[in-house]
């Protein structure tokens, strides 16, 4: 059943607008009055990625009224193909930048708020606030478990998107949905109803590990942009305790339901929120997150050693003046664009299932072992973890694969 308008409606239409927007208008169930509601729209969209493409481009040419960007990164060539909203011209540029241009390329009516930050106990509750709705198309875990909590400390509607490889899950949460319009009730439902607790760092590969089709995040950024648009307006009945789930190479959508979990813990006062040093209110659920977001320098840091430093050892393994079993915890697909030679695999999953796994690289307990990864993120993580296995001589190797590219053999490859 239909919910009730989320937004008020804002002034008449000029005749540029009716004529712009005249494909709504033409929508009984939208019509006028739906889209003057988008035009007083205030909707924060969370990372301007493979999702926040297609969900910009919709609710720009949709004209809602004014769109806010959270993403602090900026536009790479890895990033385009699957984040159309940016061009070749746009390598380099903060993403907020660039998803600001193109939005008001295509509809120069819209306000765009630029928060070029990341999002943290600080910031969030504030910024969040701020908007009517909030759209989720983050690649980490610590912010989308920050902002699902807020939203629902705020009672604030959040679409929820999740892309990896060639599956992608959609679902529309909300703490304090008002009654429908006719017909039974939404269940409150959050995202800590679906998923409890974020999985343990290095379990669940990211985009940049696992990859993503590109084509996909079209699907699921326009199935987000649509449920924002229904809900502005009062349109339809929301993914509200359900959950759309995409196969895409069986070109198959399937939906569970969702329901409340009444053991999960939730904010009902203030006294049950926490605190964080600058006296912005988070949730305990959203503090912990943040207090354990899987950093490259996360836990103490163990032995580092440079790309140049690494090719010399490789070269005096080579003359047998140096012993030592260089690993890369990479996924094989990661290894198939580029690889330092020498390396051995064991992915970082594996790793974290059985810290022994290493063995099978020829890695014994005690024989003194390097790991390195795309970055130095991941290879961090598995040097707490091989140190913690008894392993006592671990050296990481700083900046990863792209150290060892950018300072070592330029000719290779890099993603």
């Amino acid at each position: 059943m239909p919910l009730p308008p989320l937004c008020d409606p804002g002034p008449p239409l000029d005749r540029a607008q009716v004529l712009r927007y005249s494909r709504h208008l033409l929508l009984e169930q939208l019509g006028d009055l739906g889209q003057r509601r988008l035009r007083a729209a205030r909707v924060l969209v969370m990372g301007a990625g493979g999702l926040g493409s297609p969900i910009l481009h919709y609710l720009a040419a949709a004209g809602v009224g004014h769109v806010g960007i959270v993403d602090d990164d900026v536009v790479e060539a890895t990033n385009l193909q699957r984040q159309v909203l940016h061009t070749t011209a746009d390598v380099g540029r903060p993403k907020v930048a660039s998803a600001a241009e193109h939005v008001a390329a295509l509809n120069d009516e819209v306000a765009v708020t630029q928060h070029h930050l990341r999002l943290d106990a600080t910031n969030a509750r504030e910024i969040i606030g701020g908007y009517d709705l909030v759209l989720d198309g983050t690649d980490n875990f610590p912010t989308r478990y920050l902002v699902a909590d807020v939203c629902t400390d705020l009672g604030l509607p959040l679409v929820w998107g999740s892309i990896l490889r060639f599956d992608a899950q959609v679902a529309v949460f909300w703490s304090a949905p008002p009654e429908p319009t006719r017909g039974p009730g939404y269940p409150a439902v959050t995202l800590r109803d679906l998923f409890p607790a974020p999985p343990p760092p290095g379990a669940t590969p990211s985009c940049g590990q696992a990859g993503v089709l590109g084509a996909m995040c079209g699907q699921v950024g326009s199935l987000m942009a649509a449920e924002a648009v229904k809900l502005i307006t009062g349109v339809g009945e929301p993914l509200l305790g359900r959950v759309a789930v995409l196969d895409v190479l069986a070109a198959r959508w399937s939906e569970l339901p969702l329901r409340r979990n009444p053991e999960q813990a939730r904010p009902t006062s203030r006294a049950e929120l926490g605190y964080d040093p600058l006296g912005v209110p988070v949730t305990r659920n959203a503090a912990a997150v943040l207090a354990n977001d899987p950093a490259p320098d996360a836990g103490p840091a163990g032995p580092s050693l440079t790309a140049r430093e690494l090719a010399e050892r490789l070269a005096a393994r080579e003359r047998g003046e140096d012993s030592f079993v260089l690993i890369d915890v990479r996924e094989p697909t990661e290894r198939a664009i580029v690889a330092i030679p020498g390396a051995r695999a064991v992915p970082l999953e594996r790793l974290v299932a059985d810290p022994l796994a290493a063995v099978e690289a020829g890695a014994e307990p005690g024989t003194a072992v390097v790991v390195h990864c795309l970055s130095g993120g991941r290879s961090a993580q598995a040097q707490q973890i091989l140190r913690a296995a008894g392993y006592s001589d671990v050296t990481n190797l700083a900046g990863g694969v792209r150290a060892w590219v950018a300072d070592v053999d330029p000719s290779l490859p890099v993603y």
